[in-house]
Order: C-alpha cells, then structure tokens, then sequence
C-alpha cells in the first residue's frame, strides 16, 4: 500500500524535484508531471484506463483552461500597454507627491496602492510601479525587501482568478473560499506589513497603531466585499479603501489635492468597468445567460474578470493609436512571448491534476489526510500547499496541484480547509523565484542582492505557512 501511494504521489514529487532541485522550468517540470502520470495510469498504477475518464478529463480541463487564459491572456494585454504608455512609474511619481512621511508611505503602499494595483491586474505589475518608489525613499536592500512584503494580496490578484478556479476544484461557492480566506489570511497581512514597517526604521507608537486601524480595515473591506460579491473586485476594494483614507490623510496633512496621473487613467478605467459590470450581473442576472459545462465543472464566460481587462486594452490600443497618428498595430508577438509560458504551465498543470483526481491517484492520499486528527490536518495543509505555491511560483498552480485532494475530503470542514490551500498557495507564490526574478530585473540587482532576496523571501513564505496553519487550525478547531 505504501508503495503504490508513493507510485501514485510521485508525478507531484517528480514536478517540486525538477523545480527546486534541477531548476527546470515550471513549464517543463508540469510537462513531464503530466507524461509520468499517464505512464503510470497506463501501468495500472491507479483506476483502469477507460474511454469515459479520458473524455472527463479532457472536457473538465479544456473548461477550467479557458477560465484561467480568458483572464490570464487579456491581463498580460493590458499590462503591456499600460507599460508602454508608462503608468506604473507614473503612479510612482504621484506617490511621492502626496508629502507622507515614511511611515504612511510605508503603510499606504503595502496595504493600499500594491494590493490594488496586483488585485487588478496580477503577474507582478505592483512592482513596476513600488519598487523604482521604494527604492528611491529607502536604501537599495531595503526597497526591495519592503516591495517583496507588499505581495500581501496573492489570493485575489488577478481579480481573483486564483480564488476562482481554487473555487470550481474544490466545488465550493467563490464567495465561500474567498471570506473563508480573508479571514485565515488575515494575520499574514498584518504581520507582512509590520515586517515593512520596522524595516523601514519606524520604532515610534502611532505608526504601529495606525498599522493596526489600517490593516483591521483592509481586512473588514476584503472580507465583506468577498461574502457578498465574490473574490472578482474584492483585492481591488480592499486596496481601494486603504488608498482612500489614505488620499484623506494626505489632505488634512497638506491642504491639497494631488491630481492622479493622466498616464494612469486605464487603472481607473478598469475599476469603473469592474464595479459597473459586477453590478449589473448582480442585479440582472446577465453573467449566467452563457455558461460552458463540462464534466463536474462549469465556466460562466460573461463573469470572468476578463472582459474588464479585455475592454480595457481595447480601449487602451484604439487611444495609442490615435494618438500616434499612425498606423500601430498592437503588439500581439509580444502578448504571445509573455503569455505561452504561463499559460502552457497552467495548462499542463491543469491535465496533470485532472487526471490524478479522476484516475484515482489521489484516493490513498486523501484517505491518510482523512486519518489525521484535526490538530494535525490543518498544519499539514498548509505546509502541503505553501510549498506547492513557492514551487509553481503561482496561487493557482499550487491550488491546482493540492485542492483536489481536499475537494475530496469526507468532512464538514472542507470551506476551511480549502481556503488554507488557497490562503497557503497565494502566500507561498509570493516568495516565488518568478516574483524575485521580476524584482531583481527591475532592480538590476548584483548576484549577492539576489542571493540575500532569495533568503529574505524564503523566509517570508516560511512565516506565513505557519502563521496560515495557525489561524486555519484555530478556526478549524472554532467550527
């Protein structure tokens, strides 16, 4: 029996080994997961070969494929294009406009302007814009060390997507995952931000106490906004709201309004197109008139946060072009240069996961997590998959490798349990090598910069797995 678990379990070994190990590729390590577990259902490791499982696996795949590239395709657009037209920067300049001291800069960036910039858009684009600013109003190291802290909003970067798809693998509502989530990330986020805070030199009491107000109030926003609406706007609320005191704060402080940058006018295209079409779904009912099925999954191609990002690039190539007075193409052999790598990654991740849950691979695997007590099963959840987060560098590889095994749990406590997968990926993710890559590229930082980043990542996802397994286990043990 121990065997052919291990036999079983050994595709996912295989993919953290070629990653951590042999640093492949994502791409590649999820490629040769995905031949290795097809070589072993064909030997008869798990269930039968069967015509029936094969066309299960190839529809439930091809629908949750198009619910992550229908999001993950249009968002590398408009992250180009606000590149191009330079929006990041610009909204960097506009910051240090604003007269903060330190300290409210501080807390302003990492619970406010970084959460909503990724909650967004994703991929990374908070950092285009924190840490050219944060590097130039503290030294170098820690710069980096405080825009690395404010990758607090994983989980529902992406306007969600991670939440989302977490969401159809664990058959459970969105709005369930993503306020169970809130609830057991919420001590990350508070702890994360004072990391930046006492980086940042501020040893006095009312930044501390401001850190406290500020953080209970993103978490209130994140929550709320999560139960009612879903995970679509609720990162992008959630910053907003923090952005918003902190706009007011700045007003009393200077008696003047700093105008937002006309650079960055997509940002607030985008969010007017969000909160207009979340209402009007909500209201109307519009999103469910389209809804592709497949065999326990289902994608509703109007509710994807996609068709924000989608009109918004729209938007953004008719203007430059206009304005170039020329005929601009729009740059797609560089969409499709940033977007083959993680969209094949997803994919092959994707089969991978599928075939293990409808072949039988993970049948042992959920029948030992059934066997541990509750004191132990939360812990070992989240260590579980805080590491595939890191080793996917991505919220929604590790949810795709790990929430199928929770999703088929026999227990009344799978909400909770599936919102520490989700909760434990997205932080996992945000001390990824993709994430330093991008940090370091922008930094153009020395060897021996990356090295201590690597560290000092590192040892943020350590934190918050454990701090993720102790809120989940408290509210697992509250249930």
């Amino acid at each position: 029996m121990a065997t052919t678990l291990l036999l079983q379990m050994s595709p996912i070994g295989m993919v953290v080994a070629l990653i951590l190990a042999f640093r492949r590729p994502p791409v590649q390590a999820a490629l040769i997961g995905v031949a290795l577990v097809l070589l072993l259902w064909g030997l008869g490791v798990a269930a039968p070969l069967s015509r029936a499982v094969a066309l299960a696996i190839a529809t439930d795949t091809g629908v949750l494929f198009l619910s992550t590239a229908g999001v993950i395709v249009p968002g590398l657009a408009f992250v180009i294009l606000v590149e191009k037209q330079g929006a990041p920067q610009a909204i960097g300049a506009w910051v240090k406009e604003l007269g903060w001291p330190p300290a409210a800069q501080v807390i302003f960036i990492v619970l406010g302007l970084a959460p909503l910039l990724e909650a967004m858009t994703g991929f990374g684009v908070s950092l285009i814009a924190t840490v050219p600013l944060l590097m130039g109003l503290f030294s170098r190291q820690l710069g980096l060390r405080i825009a690395l802290s404010g990758m607090v909003i994983m989980p529902w970067g992406t306007l969600g997507l991670a939440t989302l798809i977490g969401a159809l693998l664990a058959a459970q509502p969105s709005e369930v995952l993503a306020s169970h989530s809130a609830l057991i990330s919420a001590p990350v986020f508070l702890v994360l931000a004072a990391i930046a805070l006492w980086l940042a030199g501020i040893r006095t009491l009312g930044p501390w106490l401001a850190l406290f107000v500020v953080t209970a109030l993103f978490v209130a926003v994140l929550y709320m906004t999560s139960r009612w609406t879903g995970p679509e706007i609720a990162g992008v609320m959630a910053g907003l709201a923090v952005s918003c005191v902190g706009l007011v704060f700045s007003f009393l402080n200077t008696r003047r309004l700093v105008a937002w940058p006309g650079a960055a006018w997509p940002y607030l295209a985008l969010l007017a197109i969000i909160v207009a079409l979340r209402g009007l779904f909500l209201a109307t009912g519009w999103d469910g008139y389209w809804e592709i099925n497949g065999d326990s999954v289902a994608w509703k191609p109007l509710a994807s946060p996609g068709v924000a990002l989608a009109l918004v690039a729209l938007m953004m190539s008719i203007r430059q072009r206009e304005q170039a007075e020329l005929h601009v193409k729009f740059p797609w052999s560089q969409l499709f240069a940033r977007a083959k790598r993680p969209v094949a990654t997803i994919l092959f991740f994707l089969l991978m996961s599928q075939i293990m849950v409808k072949a039988g691979f993970l049948l042992q695997a959920q029948q030992g997590l059934q066997s541990l007590t509750g004191i132990a099963l939360g812990p070992m959840v989240a260590a579980i998959a805080g590491i595939a987060g890191y080793v996917t560098g991505s919220n929604v590889g590790g949810n795709t490798l790990i929430m199928p095994s929770i999703a088929g749990l026999e227990t009344t406590q799978g909400p909770w349990l599936a919102a520490m997968v989700n909760s434990a990926a997205g932080h996992g993710a945000l001390g990824s090598l993709s994430i330093l890559s991008l940090i370091t590229g922008l930094a153009a930082a020395s060897r021996e910069e990356e090295h201590s980043l690597i560290r000092f990542a590192f040892g943020l996802v350590v934190l918050s797995i454990v701090i993720v397994a102790a809120a989940g286990s408290i509210l697992l043990y509250m249930s």
